[in-house]
């Protein structure tokens, strides 16, 4: 990647080929493992149905879905599908069979198996179940008894010779799960009135479920009645509550038989099952072994499949032609690699250049240093066509910003800390696979984050402060004991005085600007806020002020770019008029200030709000001086040129591009038919030369090849617009800038209170030094939690989206139009990974 592409979006070409018709899939596929171009869908109104190539999309999808069938059974046996080693190029067509085949013949096989394997389970849960109800001691009566309820019309003795003397009892064995077993008694006991007797226990082992194989416990039931019509009813409800009933013999020697034939089949069963279990991990292994590699050349296949369905088929049927995106320094490798995937079909694939109108896609390449930046400025819009990108100037601004909000040497450090430890470990594959989104989205941004806190490092060197402490670098620039030497201090002075004051006027007593930032005895002056609210202020406004003075000078590189001469007077030199004139003219203020004001002056130093204030209203206070001869001159000629910058900068544009259009109308005039098919492709080839851009004199740049017509009230309406914003921005976005004062303000003093409440209670507590080490460790662990949380965390994420905002609406809207679309290519990179 150079610099230049950084810069700006690299040439993009549209790139006709030719595919011959029996190399046109090897052609495609090398074209997605380089993954240079972008192809353009020439059928795009054919339906996806009626493409040439739709049968083998579908038989792909067919494989895919049986991959999928595949995938599901290797995850249900709990077993892990290794990656494909190395890089697996797309399979050629006749492949495609041999793959169907064996993947259709393992899916069958896995099936039949897996089909086996629930019905052996089944069986086996079903013998487990008989001899749990066989094993368990019910103890059914001996001898049949009529427990039937009394009822008013029947009568209390029954004659020997009654309705109940040829009744015999009968038995219904089950299972029946666990919450479903009160249910069931309920109703047997109100559907046959009582004429059962029922006992129902619970297993005292769990059997495993056959379909989900999870343990589960079950009711076993044993159902004594006479009659067969109870009969009938008892076998309709057990079969309602999907309950398992096996038959029951009276006699125990029988049970016993049964119990021991089921105990033995159920061993052979388990043996069965043992070797099916067996033969399905052999086929579950054969499918690990297949399924990595089969999956991402299918995945290959069916990508080159449908890119061949946006070729269009020649008159001769002999080849297929497409249309791609490219970038122009990249063609020369497409051209080869087309050469070499089609040499054996013994005609050469063709690529090359064609015209067009359409805006192609921006390109910009990028690494795993820019790609963050990069994706700071594409969140905003991707950037039309080799318009000026601003990522590399967010590389230093965006990082910078940041840290004038955040500025802290500790927090700072810790937060480089962090970015260097993902930096140094990000080769390591636990770090790229870990799945949380958080996570992942610290290590993308890792090299964003390593500048951040670099330069909240240096930025809390400014401050002097660390962890809210001042430290003492150098030595001080004020003379305390000279002083309390000339001013004669005495013990009654010092005790009816507590807070002092340092004169800079007495000689000794300021000896120089401290070395680098600020002077650490600010931090003992009860005039520490004032005096860095004052200083913080005054630099947001500098930086605000030169940050969008440079994006309007990026601005001028887009219009000598796009072949806009006309826009650098008519715009962007009323725009710096503007801007600097009013804004610029403050800033010059402030730093004549600083060093034209000494000490000694400090008292009759005139106010610069004040002076800003009389310079719009054309007015003068006879209490605010002058801060240097010919001032007001300065400013009424500062405002004017500001003033006439404003009707040149609504009317210029609008002016000139209705002149230029008609003087294009009076020029295009044909004498005969020749002179008009000359002058449209005058006019076509002029369209396609100028450039992209949303400008209105690039509107006709679409497919029609037609030049618009440009019409007036829309025009002036335009510029308007941008007049309006521009002008209001100026201001509006100058004291957005007074963000960083105030979040800088903000952690300063966040950072304070968290140190006063936590740790100097801690340190302040005067107990014994022992006592005083052991409760330290709970005080400092509660200062790096709240450190960490506040400081780092919420007010980082703060000082972030303050920054971004910064970046996207007060500098990128100078000069930054991000309506474009990012070039996509053809490639198979995400089928390898």
């Amino acid at each position: 990647m150079t610099m230049g592409s950084m810069f700006r979006g690299e040439e993009v070409a549209l790139v006709q080929l030719f595919l011959p018709t029996a190399a046109a899939y090897t052609c495609v596929s090398q074209l997605g493992e380089l993954g240079l171009v972008e192809f353009r869908d020439l059928n795009a109104s054919v339906s996806a149905f009626q493409r040439r190539f739709v049968v083998d999309v579908r038989r792909c999808e067919e494989l895919e879905k049986t991959f999928t069938f595949l995938q599901e059974e290797v995850r249900r046996a709990g077993l892990v599908l290794p990656q494909p080693e190395g890089r697996l190029p797309a399979p050629p067509p006749r492949d495609l069979l041999h793959i169907q085949e064996e993947t259709d013949r393992l899916a069958k096989e896995l099936r039949d198996v897996r089909g086996n394997q629930q019905e052996l389970r089944a069986q086996l849960h079903q013998l487990q179940l008989h001899e749990a109800v066989l094993g368990q001691s019910h103890g059914p009566p001996a001898a049949a008894h009529i427990d039937g309820p009394s009822s008013e019309r029947s009568p209390l003795l029954l004659s020997p010779a009654g309705p109940h003397q040829d009744l015999r009892v009968n038995f219904v064995a089950g299972a029946v799960e666990p919450h479903k077993a009160a249910a069931l008694e309920r109703l047997l006991w109100r559907a046959c009135r009582g004429f059962l007797i029922a006992s129902f226990q619970e297993m005292e082992q769990q059997l495993e479920d056959p379909m989900t194989g999870e343990p589960t416990r079950w009711m076993t039931f044993l159902i004594s009645y006479w009659g067969e019509q109870i009969g009938q009813k008892i076998h309709k409800i057990t079969a309602c509550f999907h309950c398992h009933v096996f038959p029951y013999l009276e006699q125990e020697e029988a049970r016993r038989g049964v119990l021991q034939q089921l105990q033995q089949q159920s061993q052979e069963l388990q043996e069965v099952l043992g070797e099916t279990e067996r033969f399905l991990s052999q086929v579950l292994g054969r499918v690990q072994q297949l399924l990595p590699a089969g999956q991402v050349q299918i995945r290959k296949m069916k990508a080159v499949y449908l890119a061949l369905n946006q070729c269009s088929v020649s008159s001769t049927h002999k080849c297929l032609i497409a249309e791609a995106w490219c970038a122009a320094l990249d063609l020369p490798t497409v051209q080869q690699v087309l050469r070499d995937s089609s040499s054996e079909a013994g005609v050469s694939a063709v690529a090359h250049r064609i015209p067009c109108q359409d805006m192609p896609p921006t390109l910009i390449r990028t690494n795993r240093f820019t790609v963050s930046f990069q994706g700071i400025v594409d969140a905003y819009g991707v950037g039309r066509y080799q318009e000026v990108n601003p990522a590399p100037y967010t590389i230093i601004t965006f990082p910078f910003l940041f840290a004038v909000m955040f500025g802290d040497v500790g927090h700072g450090l810790l937060m480089f800390l962090f970015a260097l430890a993902m930096v140094l470990a990000e080769n390591q594959p636990a770090m790229k696979a870990a799945q949380n989104e958080i996570w992942q989205t610290f290590f993308g941004g890792r090299y964003l984050l390593l500048l951040m806190g670099l330069f909240s490092v240096y930025t809390g060197f400014i401050y002097n402060e660390c962890f809210s402490r001042a430290t003492t670098i150098f030595p001080s620039g004020w003379s305390v004991a000279t002083m309390a030497n000339q001013s004669g201090w005495s013990d009654a002075y010092l005790a009816q005085h507590p807070l002092l004051t340092l004169d800079p006027n007495i000689s000794g007593v300021f000896l120089g600007p401290y070395p680098f930032g600020i002077d650490p005895i600010w931090s003992l002056a009860t005039n520490h806020l004032s005096f860095l609210n004052s200083f913080k202020m005054k630099m947001s406004v500098i930086l605000g002020v030169t940050h969008m003075a440079f994006g309007v000078v990026l601005g001028i590189f887009n219009h000598v770019h796009f072949g806009q001469g006309h826009r650098l007077l008519l715009e962007t030199l009323p725009e710096l008029i503007f801007l600097l004139g009013l804004f610029g003219y403050l800033v010059f203020l402030v730093v004549y200030k600083w060093l034209c004001i000494s000490a000694g002056g400090s008292a009759l130093a005139p106010s610069i709000l004040i002076h800003f204030i009389n310079m719009f209203l054309f007015s003068r206070s006879p209490t605010n001086r002058l801060l240097y001869h010919g001032q007001e001159v300065v400013q009424y000629a500062l405002v004017v040129l500001a003033l006439a910058a404003v009707p040149v900068l609504l009317l210029g544009t609008p002016l000139y591009l209705l002149r230029q259009q008609r003087s294009h109308r009076l020029q295009r005039r044909p004498a005969g038919g020749q002179d008009k098919d000359k002058a449209k492709l005058i006019d076509i080839t002029d369209a396609s030369e100028s450039g992209w851009g949303p400008d209105e004199e690039k509107a006709g740049c679409s497919g029609d090849k037609k030049e618009a017509e440009l019409v007036p009230s829309e025009v002036f309406m335009h510029q308007a617009i941008h007049t309006i914003e521009f002008c209001l921005g100026c201001i509006s976005n100058t004291a957005s800038y007074l963000r960083l004062w105030a979040l800088s303000l903000a952690h300063a003093q966040l950072s304070e209170v968290l140190w006063a409440m936590v740790m100097r209670m801690g340190l302040s507590a005067g107990l014994k030094l022992g006592v005083q080490a052991v409760m330290m460790v709970p005080v400092f662990a509660a200062f790096a939690v709240l450190t960490v949380a506040i400081l780092l965390v919420m007010e980082g994420l703060s000082a972030f989206l303050h920054a971004l905002r910064l970046h996207w609406v007060e500098f990128q809207n100078k000069f930054y139009s991000g309506t474009g679309y990012k070039l996509s290519p053809f490639t198979f990179a995400a089928e390898d990974e």
